[in-house]
């Protein structure tokens, strides 16, 4: 595990737009095709948008991009809620990537537990039997969650599934997610957190007792990649020096 600590969210979504472009590059060189998860909510937004600028897009093989999603609210593509609205809005709409390649999360006819089956089948097909995406991207909540791995869910307890589906009671809702398992095969896992209120969380899962039933993120350990963790000065204010 490794961890970069910078001045704040700007410079932080910079180094990460560097981190996607080289492993798209790398992986589309060495394989030709760049596999990757994104992750949703607030803290990918500039990422994205940095992404999408001619400065970075233009490094990207777009033809040769598969798309999928580390989870999801399973809410329609319309929905404000959803993290395949805002990935389009702020990074799909503005590359020429094929239609075909992106995976979103949700299907409007199945229900959550049979999308979850057909969306691990899906992964097979184009990433691999081994489930080896070469970049996932995740956040980390208030509450050291990470994708829809949420203290206290059963999830956290799966072993066999690549995709689950579950309804969450805390949020009136089902979500749909990429489990540990599959997530720890990543050949880079890169986790994105920052800001005051991600200070208590950081160091709780980098420090604190193992329990990951408290602090889900803590289930980040991949099997051969690597884990990057980037931050700001702000969340990593009560880190030790050592981790530092």
């Amino acid at each position: 595990m490794m961890i970069r600590i910078f001045k704040n969210a700007n410079e932080l979504s910079a180094a990460a737009a560097e981190i996607f472009v080289q492993a798209a590059r790398d992986a589309i060189a060495a394989k030709g095709s760049f596999t990757v998860a994104l992750t949703g909510g607030s803290s990918p937004i500039k990422l994205y948008q940095l992404l999408a600028t001619p400065v970075y897009s233009e490094q990207i093989d777009w033809a040769n991009v598969y798309v999928f999603w580390c989870d999801e609210r399973w809410v329609a593509m319309e929905d404000d809620r959803s993290n395949a609205k805002m990935a389009f809005e702020t990074l799909l709409n503005f590359v020429d990537i094929p239609a075909r390649q992106i995976y979103p999360m949700y299907d409007a006819v199945q229900k959550p537990e049979e999308f979850a089956a057909q969306y691990q089948q899906e992964i097979k097909n184009i990433v691999g039997a081994d489930g080896a995406f070469d970049l996932i991207l995740l956040g980390m909540g208030d509450d050291g969650h990470t994708a829809s791995l949420f203290p206290g869910t059963e999830v956290l307890n799966e072993q066999e599934k690549w995709v689950a589906a579950y309804y969450l009671e805390a949020q009136d809702m089902y979500r749909i997610t990429l489990t540990a398992p599959l997530i720890n095969c990543a050949k880079q896992l890169v986790v994105i957190t920052f800001g005051e209120k991600k200070i208590h969380a950081l160091h709780e899962v980098l420090e604190g007792t193992y329990n990951p039933a408290l602090y889900p993120s803590q289930l980040l350990k991949p099997i051969d990649g690597q884990l990057l963790f980037l931050t700001d000065e702000v969340a990593a204010s009560q880190l030790s020096y050592a981790v530092k």
